[in-house]
């Protein structure tokens, strides 16, 4: 998984209810099930440049929340402290460790 693929993925597990139904649905057919936009096209009746612009209006949704609200960047510096913790010997509860470690 490309350090890409990961971001979209978070910014989509973190923000994704964000978005509207369509935008949702083929967002995650094209970056998480990996179908092509024309697969999607298809399957939808619509153009390959409407499911486009539905995804690239979606990214560009989730990319103004993760900068206006840094969540995700929160959470992978907590993730990381919480690792380096770990790694150190501090003793972590086990729920911590299931949430962050996933």
């Amino acid at each position: 998984m490309t350090d890409q693929t990961l971001i979209k993925t978070m910014l989509f597990d973190f923000y994704g209810e964000t978005l509207t139904d369509k935008q949702q649905e083929y967002y995650d057919l094209y970056h998480n099930d990996d179908l092509s936009l024309s697969e999607i096209a298809d399957s939808a009746g619509i153009s390959k440049q409407g499911v486009h612009d539905i995804i690239v209006r979606a990214e560009k949704k989730l990319m103004e929340l993760e900068q206006k609200t840094g969540i995700i960047n929160k959470w992978s510096e907590t993730r990381a402290k919480l690792e380096q913790d770990i790694s150190n010997g501090a003793m972590v509860s086990e729920a911590v460790q299931d949430y962050f470690l996933l």
